[in-house]
C-alpha cells in the first residue's frame, strides 16, 4: 500500500477504496445510491436521487467560476459482477478486497469495479476539495450501465443544467472519446416448411478455426463471420451438386462475429465424393482470401450415421442461403471525419433452426442516425423479399460527432500542456451513455469521454494503473480549470 500512501492523489484512491466496501453489481445498486446521497449531504451539497436510483450531486463553482457555464462530470455506479473459478466470494454481501501490487491496483480472484469506480471516485474528490479550482459542478452518477444503460435511459434531463458532459468511463490513457456507435438489434424468421427426403445419405459441414470477436470493437479487423461463409459455400456447391439441408446453427451471440457454423445435409451417396472434394477446394480457397486475418478457418464435410426423414423444402432452403448471402455483413461505411473508425457495421450474429422456422440475429451499429436505420430497412426489404418476419429491438442511440465542441479543444489543450504532446482524438463503434444523454437533449449537449489505463475489465483480471489514475486526475483538474 506503500505505493497509494504517496500517490498524489491519495484521496482518489481513499474514495474508491470505500467505494469498494460496498456490494454494487448491476441491479443491486440500492446501498451505494444511499450511500452517495449521504456523502452530499455531509457535504451540505444538493442531490437529488432519483427513481432509477441515479445520483445527481450540484456544487456551486470555485471562487472566480461561479458564472461559468455548468459542467456534468459523469460515470456509473455499478460493476460487473465476474470471479475466477474456486472463489467464494458473494457479490450480495463481500467488499471486493484492494490489492496493490507495484504500479497497479487489482482485487483478489474478482473484478476490481474500477470499471467504472474511478469515475465516481474522481468526482468525489473534486466534490469534497476546497482547493480544486472548477466551474459549478453537476455530478450524475447512474445505475445499470452494464446491463442496458438503464439509469442513463431512466434520466429526467431536466434535473440537470449543464450542457458540458465529461464522461470519465474510457480505458486507454491519452485517448479522448468523441463519438460513439448507436445500435439496432434485427431478427429475421422465416418459417420452416419440411418434406421427405430423396436421399439416402446424411453429412455434416462444419466452418470453423475462424477468430471471432466483438462486432463494435473488432468489426474493422474484417475476420471472416462463419455463418455467411458457410452459406456462401453451400449455395456454390449447391451449383454443382445436389443437397437437402435439414438444419443450420452458427455463431453464440448477436454482438460477436461468428467464429463457427455448421449445416446438417443429406445427399446421394454417390455425390459424396464430389460434395467433399468441393469442401476441400472451398477450405484452401479461403485460406487464401483470409491470409493474414483469418487463415486457420477450415471447411470440412463429415458423413453422419442417422439420415433424417424430413428436411427443408428447396424453396425454405434457397431462401435461407439467399438471406445467409445478401445480409450486409461487417465494415459497410468508415468515417469521414475520424480515420480509421468504422462509422457504419451490420454483424449477422446468430442463424438458428427451430422446429417450426430458420432465425438470423444481427446487430446494426452507426454513428449516423440516418445511416443506422438505413441499414435497418435494407434488412427489412431483404426480410419482405424473402417473405420472412422481422422485429427490431429498441435499440440504443448514437453520440454523433460534433464538428465544434469546446471541450474538445479544452481537452486537447490541456492534454498538450501536460503531457507535451497530441492526445489520440477518436470514437468507439460501440454504444456509450453519451449517446443516451446526446437523445435525452437531442443533441444540445457537448461530450468528451476519457479515462485512465484499465486493463481486462469485466474479468477477474482486471487491473488499473496507478501513475494513469495520477496522470489522468492531474488532467482532469487541468480541463476543469480551464473552463473558466
Amino acid at each position: 500500500m506503500e505505493r497509494i500512501m504517496k500517490s498524489t492523489c491519495k484521496e482518489v484512491f481513499d474514495y474508491f477504496q470505500e467505494l469498494n466496501q460496498i456490494p454494487r453489481g448491476s441491479g443491486n445498486e440500492q446501498a451505494v445510491s444511499d450511500w452517495l446521497v449521504a456523502f452530499a449531504k455531509d457535504l451540505d451539497l444538493e442531490v437529488i436521487q432519483d427513481e432509477a436510483l441515479n445520483v445527481i450531486i450540484k456544487k456551486p463553482g470555485s471562487v472566480g467560476y461561479e458564472e461559468s457555464d455548468v459542467v456534468i462530470l459523469q460515470g456509473h455506479m455499478d460493476m460487473v459482477p465476474e470471479k475466477a473459478e474456486g472463489s467464494d466470494h458473494d457479490f450480495e454481501r463481500d467488499p471486493i478486497d484492494f490489492i496493490v501490487e507495484g504500479d497497479f491496483v487489482r482485487a483478489n480472484q474478482t473484478t476490481l469495479g474500477a470499471d467504472n469506480g474511478i469515475a465516481v471516485a474522481y468526482a468525489l474528490t473534486i466534490l469534497a476539495s476546497k482547493e480544486i479550482p472548477h466551474p459549478p459542478l453537476e455530478v450524475l452518477i447512474t445505475t445499470n450501465e452494464e446491463t442496458g444503460m438503464d439509469g442513463a435511459l431512466g434520466l429526467n434531463p431536466a434535473h440537470l443544467q449543464g450542457r458540458k458532459l465529461i464522461n470519465i468511463d474510457s480505458e486507454v490513457e491519452g485517448e479522448l472519446l468523441v463519438s460513439c456507435a448507436g445500435g439496432i438489434g434485427a431478427v429475421t424468421s422465416l418459417t420452416l416448411d419440411r418434406t421427405m427426403s430423396q436421399a439416402d445419405t446424411s453429412v455434416e459441414i462444419k466452418v470453423s478455426g475462424l477468430k471471432g470477436g466483438h462486432s463494435g470493437m473488432e468489426i474493422h479487423k474484417q475476420r471472416g463471420n462463419a455463418v455467411q461463409i458457410l452459406g456462401r459455400v453451400l449455395s456454390e456447391i449447391a451449383k454443382e451438386v445436389s443437397f437437402e439441408m435439414v438444419s443450420i446453427e452458427g455463431g453464440s451471440k448477436h454482438n460477436a462475429i461468428p467464429l463457427s457454423a455448421v449445416a446438417q445435409l443429406v445427399l446421394a451417396q454417390a455425390d459424396v465424393a464430389a460434395f467433399e472434394a468441393l469442401t476441400k477446394n472451398w477450405s484452401q480457397q479461403l485460406k487464401e482470401e483470409l491470409h493474414g486475418i483469418d487463415e486457420g478457418v477450415e471447411v470440412v464435410l463429415t458423413q453422419t450415421e442417422a439420415t433424417p426423414e424430413q428436411v427443408m423444402t428447396q424453396e425454405v432452403r434457397d431462401k435461407v442461403l439467399a438471406i445467409l448471402n445478401l445480409t450486409p455483413t461487417g465494415v459497410l461505411m468508415m468515417s469521414q471525419d475520424i480515420e480509421g473508425l468504422v462509422q457504419t457495421s451490420n454483424n449477422l450474429g446468430i442463424v438458428r433452426t427451430e422446429e417450426d422456422q430458420v432465425t438470423f440475429q444481427s446487430t446494426v451499429r452507426s454513428s449516423i442516425r440516418s445511416l443506422k436505420f438505413e441499414v435497418a430497412n435494407r434488412l427489412e426489404q431483404l426480410a419482405n423479399l424473402a417473405g420472412a418476419k422481422i422485429d427490431f429491438d429498441g435499440g440504443y442511440p448514437e453520440w454523433q460527432y460534433r464538428q465544434e465542441s469546446e471541450l474538445r479543444e479544452v481537452f486537447v489543450a490541456a492534454y498538450q500542456k501536460q503531457y507535451g504532446q497530441e492526445p489520440v482524438v477518436t470514437a468507439l463503434h460501440a454504444g456509450l451513455e453519451c449517446g443516451v444523454f446526446s437523445e435525452k437533449f437531442e443533441g444540445e449537449i457537448d461530450q468528451i469521454s476519457f479515462g485512465p489505463n484499465l486493463f481486462d475489465v469485466h474479468t477477474a483480471q482486471e487491473k488499473m494503473e496507478i501513475s494513469s489514475v495520477e496522470r489522468t486526475f492531474d488532467l482532469l483538474k487541468t480541463a476543469l480549470a480551464m473552463l473558466k
